[in-house]
């Protein structure tokens, strides 16, 4: 399977912190959004970040910025499918996504979710970690998703589907299970930012 296009979701309103770009918030020398592209960019082909509103807030990073098509901040869904439409313009036949706000994430996302996806017909997989109460936690923002489904996941979202894993579950979507629960630690809240500097 070919290095996939890699597409970072921040189309959220991150009302828990207040509003604004949680990405561009500061972690160590550095923002939330740059360690998630230092993550994301040697796993992948090239890069993309999705946002709505100015992309000119993002013009130091240097990387494509793309906006939802469907209106009405409709999740991270909306993200998927304007990630998909990117990557079938440059001829992709994959992206895998990856949160703006969850700076851990595993140096071998992408290659763990491609051996889960082997004998698929469309690549659909998301990572997830043990969970003692569930069995399984899902991270619906970190997935590997096919460029074919793109017109499927149009008319979803359309239709009013909103949950990621609604989706997936439609297409017998795969899991990736990644050993270690904090790798997927976010940033929602302020005090969460403070965890994340601690744990850098």
């Amino acid at each position: 399977m070919n290095a996939p296009l890699g597409v970072i979701l921040a189309g959220g309103q991150a009302t828990r912190m207040g509003g604004g770009d949680k990405g561009l918030l500061p972690l160590g020398e550095a923002t939330l959004l740059s360690h998630v592209i230092e993550r994301l960019s040697p796993q992948v082909d090239g890069l993309a970040l999705n946002a709505n509103g100015d992309a000119g807030r993002f013009a130091d990073l240097d990387i494509p910025v793309i906006a939802d098509s469907v209106d009405g901040f409709a999740g991270p869904l909306a993200g998927v499918l304007a990630g998909l439409d990117w990557a079938a313009a440059q001829g992709a036949e994959t992206i895998v996504t990856a949160a703006a706000d969850t700076p851990f994430f595993p140096c071998d996302l992408v290659p763990s979710l491609q051996l889960a996806a082997e004998g698929m017909a469309h690549p659909m997989v998301l990572a997830a970690t043990p969970d003692p109460k569930r069995g399984q936690a899902r991270h619906p923002t970190f997935g590997l998703w096919p460029v074919a489904l793109r017109d499927d996941l149009r008319a979803a979202l359309n239709a009013g589907v909103r949950k990621v894993v609604q989706w997936t579950d439609r297409h017998d979507g795969r899991l990736a299970v990644f050993p270690d629960e904090a790798a997927f630690f976010n940033v929602n809240t302020p005090e969460d930012l403070v965890r994340a500097e601690a744990m850098l």
